[in-house]
């Protein structure tokens, strides 16, 4: 399973690993990772899943979508690294990702 690493905000980190095939956010809310709430259950309809993807990564996590794009004009803070994590599926591509959290997620 893939080393994923959430950064909060604050800058304290939580390491888990995640099966290949789930997403970013699953991921998250199966290990209660804070800041991370994924309301709508992955089905990218809420923004609250929001994180920024460093520069080095974002080729590996696939390109947004329109939707995806759309839905973001709802979160907080967005920045030209923003996704959902409710649409980035784990790979061992990967292992070792640090994806940053927002302030908050409304």
């Amino acid at each position: 399973m893939p080393k994923i690493i959430y950064v909060e905000q604050n800058g304290t980190e939580h390491e888990v690993q995640v099966p290949s095939g789930q997403s970013l956010m699953d991921g998250a809310v199966a290990r209660m990772v804070p800041g991370i709430e994924g309301d709508c259950g992955g089905l990218c309809a809420c923004a609250t899943c929001h994180i920024y993807i460093p520069e080095e990564w974002e080729g590996r996590c696939g390109e947004s979508e329109e939707l995806e794009q759309n839905i973001l004009d709802f979160a907080f803070d967005v920045k030209t690294n923003s996704r959902l994590a409710c649409q980035i599926k784990v790979s061992e591509a990967l292992e070792g990702i640090r994806v940053f959290m927002p302030e908050r997620q409304y």
